[in-house]
């Protein structure tokens, strides 16, 4: 679901030593200069870093590797290390229609109010919004792991109690909606 980049800013030794080993690593290598990383462009799921030999002030999730010679573990550790925090750190500000949505301690915030969620409603809450209009047979397989032919009401039961939670601390009745073409987040 994520890919993970390592964009390589004018370091053009460490880009060539990684690109060597490039299918041992658990990501993608780009290299890029000034004139280049301005033209970047990610989409909202992939996890970038960027890795340079200096301090650069318009540089974004920036590793700097100003202390060198470093064994090549150490850097790929400090890689890894930063992947994990950047991925930590978007989970923690995720945009849910009005909603912000920290998956790292599963609350939903509106304003100063505050709505703790289990790991099954912000799962359910993640799977409509990025789908849009989904019908409880895909829930159950998608989300629960049933078998779509499984007669239940598990999924219907969760919306409503996810509703009720979601009005009786914000107020919002129409957070999931349903229609003919399944549920959707407002």
């Amino acid at each position: 679901m994520n890919s993970k980049i390592l964009i390589v800013y004018e370091y053009q030794i460490l880009f060539e030593i990684l690109n060597e080993i490039n299918e041992n690593l658990n990501f993608e290598i780009k290299k890029s200069n000034k004139n280049e990383y301005k033209n970047l462009k990610f989409d909202e799921k992939t996890n970038y870093l960027v890795i340079s030999s200096k301090r650069h002030g318009n540089l974004v999730k920036c590793l700097e590797l100003d202390k060198v010679p470093i064994k090549l573990e150490k850097v790929i550790e400090l890689i890894n290390i930063n992947f994990l925090k950047n991925k930590f750190s978007d989970q923690s500000d995720l945009k849910i229609g009005k909603y912000k949505l920290d998956l790292n301690s599963r609350k939903i915030i509106l304003n100063d109010k505050v709505l703790y969620l289990t790991e099954r409603e912000t799962n359910l809450i993640i799977f409509i919004n990025e789908k849009r209009n989904v019908g409880i047979k895909e829930l159950q397989k998608k989300v629960w792991d049933y078998s779509a032919e499984l007669e239940t009401h598990t999924v219907e039961t969760h919306i409503y109690r996810l509703r009720k939670k979601m009005k009786d601390t914000f107020g919002d009745e129409e957070f999931i909606l349903y229609d003919n073409n399944g549920y959707s987040i407002n």
